[in-house]
């Protein structure tokens, strides 16, 4: 999957030598980054935005002053923002158990220092790229469920028989309606989710 010109790397390190390297490493490869001092700052910034909307990830050093790099990952699970909001966790040596940790229980990786820089980039790539799909399935859900709620209750009842592969007149029966009523809300339910088929409308509602 092609990676956003607006994706974004979130670099969360006490260290100003560790960002400015990291942000001059990914600018060597066309990435956009920002650059926090603390989880603090970062977590203003992840309120601020209420969600993720381009493909991101996050650079977290486990150990910082205050908040850490673990406390601040805590926060990203509980705004619900995994793994739309891939985590790569910066360790040091005695830091990698917690990494590994933390990748069982959802960051995307941990990359030990000193670090390769290729290694690095390689899996911010595809955690940018497991962030575009996870945002593509997000708005695909919303969009559907946005147009799901843009039926009528009738409409509902209809898409759901059009859906079990039932005939005009077997809906008709069963809704106690015509067949012509049928045929009116079926047209809406095809125009309004966006199908020209009742194979259209089944392959929509199954992948949902």
């Amino acid at each position: 999957m092609s990676i956003s010109r607006h994706a974004t790397v979130y670099i969360v390190d006490d260290d100003a030598s560790v960002r400015e390297a990291l942000a001059w490493l990914l600018r060597s490869r066309r990435l956009m980054s920002e650059c926090f001092d603390s989880a603090e700052a970062f977590d203003a910034r992840i309120t601020a935005m209420r969600g993720v909307r381009e493909p991101s990830c996050a650079l977290l050093d486990v150990r910082m002053a205050g908040l850490s790099g673990l406390a601040m990952f805590e926060k990203l699970i509980g705004y619900g923002l995994l793994p739309t909001l891939p985590v790569i966790f910066l360790t040091g040596h005695a830091d990698v158990p917690t990494a590994v940790d933390a990748v069982k229980r959802g960051a995307f990786d941990f990359c030990e220092k000193p670090f390769s820089d290729n290694a690095l980039v390689d899996r911010i790539e595809q955690a940018l790229a497991q962030s575009a799909a996870g945002l593509a399935q997000h708005n695909q859900a919303t969009g559907l469920q946005a147009r799901l709620e843009g039926l009528t209750e009738r409409e509902r009842d209809v898409l759901r028989l059009v859906v079990e592969g039932l005939p005009n007149k077997q809906v008709a029966d069963q809704l106690y309606i015509s067949v012509r009523t049928v045929e009116v809300h079926r047209a809406r339910v095809f125009e309004k989710m966006g199908v020209k088929s009742a194979v259209e409308l089944a392959n929509l509602m199954r992948n949902a």
